[in-house]
């Protein structure tokens, strides 16, 4: 590319494979596109049914969010920041930033994650005060976790968690004698997953946005 001359920083023709530049500050074209260089990406996406949050498909090859992402943002190193179940839904971070990943995922950040849950009965009184205590599951006492009900005629419920055991809001339910029908996952910290994403569609996600997590 940079033979035919293809390749332009600052309008000017490249031809030296070592010329130096700060992508920060100078335009690069490759045959007249404007090329953006990225440290690391940091993905959106809205998670559709079906699809395991890993990076592999494992020795079953099953669909990975990763398989979603266009190949555009394809790079080695992309993983999710956090599990979904193969059966839940909603938002996704995809990342091949690992420092960045800790930082949200670390027990100690409490970084917040809420969920749209679809449940089976109505929830009693008991049940919100319960999860905000700290329920007791399987011998472990969880964090505080705050519910409410979005919608007087259908049984769907806002459930703000700010760790992520094994099943953890199926499981939290069980126990109190309901089930989950249908969970939706809309926001991490103050991050909303765009509502403009369909199932299996993804974006980058803005500078503001990764900045807030951080800061969360």
């Amino acid at each position: 590319m940079l033979r035919r001359e293809n390749v332009c920083v600052d309008g000017v023709r490249m031809s030296d494979a070592g010329f130096l530049f700060d992508p920060n500050v100078s335009t690069v074209t490759v045959g007249g596109e404007t090329v953006e260089y990225r440290e690391h990406l940091y993905i959106m996406m809205n998670k559709p049914e079906g699809v395991i949050s890993a990076s592999d498909g494992g020795s079953r090859q099953e669909k990975t969010v990763v398989d979603l992402v266009p190949a555009c943002w394809r790079r080695p190193g992309l993983f999710p920041a956090g599990r979904l179940d193969k059966d839940t839904t909603g938002f996704v971070l995809i990342t091949d930033d690992g420092a960045f990943a800790h930082r949200i995922l670390s027990p100690v950040k409490h970084v917040p994650k809420t969920y749209h849950v679809w449940l089976r009965d109505p929830v009693p009184a008991s049940v919100p005060t319960l999860f905000a205590a700290g329920l007791t599951l399987d011998g472990e006492r969880l964090q505080a976790a705050s519910l409410r009900r979005l919608s007087s005629d259908a049984l769907i419920y806002e459930i703000v968690l700010t760790q992520g055991k094994y099943h953890q809001i199926k499981r939290m339910f069980a126990s109190v004698g309901n089930a989950v029908i249908k969970l939706d996952r809309v926001a991490i910290g103050d991050v909303l997953l765009d509502p403009t994403l369909l199932p299996g569609e993804c974006r980058l996600m803005r500078d503001y946005e990764v900045l807030s997590l951080i800061k969360a």
